[in-house]
């Protein structure tokens, strides 16, 4: 099951420059079947009956599908990825965070800051978190606390990056984190392609398979940190292949049976 949020097109469009459910006029939780998104109660991980509301997929706006406390990311968790930025491999899950500020949807720009000259993509797998989640078990199953799987692009100011010593001012910028377009539920997440596109392009090719930590590790070595909250994302690392991104592209991230992020960029206006 594809789940999304979304809000209908004959609202009108958003009304305010910051971001947030409450700032989207009548943003519904919605089950995606073929070309048609139907409305379902209350919050995602229970929202199971439908409404009766129906909206075709060519008049919605899809917006980020989960509004989480938090995003919790994984560096360096593919060998190619390390390789390519000259990085030591690390020997337990390399986590930081990006602000919930940084969110957007399918379709919004993804704007350059101009104290930055390079910005990159990096397009990921993301997991999304169905129920409270603390202090797992090396044994304990992850499946009760896992919701579904969706695309993410981990936005870098890659100078930025290498002048800090932590990632929270390059990968924290507005817009810097692109989430979509749906939350697929019922994936096998062993194998799963992470491709990313630049202008038609494609830059990035990884599996899961390829990773140094799996998604039940990352998932139980988290939750000994931080308690991870319903709708809590959890971005798993990049593929090989990063690079930069400039004022006119579009940037896709395509995730094996989940769907296609795409997002234009342009400049900020500072």
């Amino acid at each position: 099951m594809k789940l999304c949020r979304l809000q209908p097109l004959a609202l009108g469009p958003v009304t305010s420059g910051r971001r947030g459910a409450e700032f989207h006029p009548a943003a519904h939780f919605a089950a995606i079947e073929g070309d048609t998104a139907y409305a379902l109660e209350g919050w995602l991980p229970r929202a199971r009956r439908q409404t009766g509301q129906s909206w075709p997929l060519a008049e919605v706006r899809l917006l980020p599908p989960v509004l989480p406390s938090k995003i919790v990311c994984v560096g360096r968790n593919y060998r190619e990825h390390i390789a390519e930025l000259k990085h030591p491999t690390p020997v337990e899950p390399l986590i930081f965070l990006k602000p919930p500020s940084s969110l957007i949807g399918p379709e919004e720009p993804i704007l350059l800051p101009g104290i930055s000259q390079r910005v990159d993509y990096e397009g990921e797998l993301a997991l999304v978190i169905a129920k409270t989640c603390s202090r797992l078990a090396d044994n304990e199953n992850i499946a009760p606390y896992l919701l579904g799987a969706t695309c993410v692009n981990d936005v870098t100011a890659r100078d930025i990056q290498d002048a800090d010593v932590q990632f929270t001012r390059a990968k924290g910028f507005d817009t810097f984190c692109p989430l979509g377009p749906a939350i697929e539920t019922e994936l096998d997440l062993s194998d799963v392609s992470v491709e990313t596109f630049v202008n038609g392009a494609r830059r990035q090719s990884g599996r899961t398979t390829q990773m140094i930590f799996s998604l039940d590790v990352i998932i139980r070595w988290i939750s000994r940190m931080m308690t991870l909250l319903p709708g809590d994302v959890i971005a798993t690392g990049t593929p090989s292949g990063v690079g930069p991104l400039a004022a006119g592209d579009v940037v896709e991230v395509v995730v094996g049976g989940v769907g296609t992020l795409r997002n234009p960029v342009a400049a900020r206006e500072e």
